[in-house]
Order: structure tokens, then sequence, then C-alpha cells
């Protein structure tokens, strides 16, 4: 965990210290998300879902049969309509 200590500037401009933006594995352009409460302000990345899929670690895998098995399943549900 990596903590420093900073102040609000003009238009509450608050600057990140390099250390904690490479702690929480930020770089210019990533969107954050804040939240505040009782006097405490939290920042939270949020992960673009492309480059997750791209570069995230992968937790499932699927073999090309199951994927046309599912895809020939989904089609005939098409084909027939809503029930």
């Amino acid at each position: 965990m990596s903590k420093a200590v900073g102040k609000v500037g003009k238009k509450y401009a608050v600057y990140l210290p390099k250390s904690v933006a490479k702690a929480a594995g930020l770089k210019e352009g990533d969107k954050v998300e804040f939240k505040a409460s009782g006097g405490e302000v939290a920042l939270r990345v949020l992960h673009d879902p492309l480059e997750l899929a791209l570069t995230g670690s992968k937790f499932a895998s699927m073999d090309p049969s199951e994927l046309e098995e599912i895809s020939v399943e989904e089609q005939a549900r098409y084909e027939q309509g809503p029930s």
C-alpha cells in the first residue's frame, strides 16, 4: 500500500504523487471513479473492458467444438422465435 500527502488546488484539482499512481497501476488517460463519504474520498480505477480482455488474466477456456455447439443451439432458438 502506497501512502502520500497532497493538497487540493484551484478548481479542486488533486494531483496524485507518482508513487501512489504507480502503486495503483494508473496511467495517463485512465478513467477513475470517486466515492465520497464521511470526510473520506476513495478513488477506483475503471479498467477498459477491451484492454482487460486482451491483457488481463484468463480464468476460463472453451474448446472450439464447445463454442460451435452453443452457437448451433442459439441459432436454433433464434429461428424458433419468442416462446
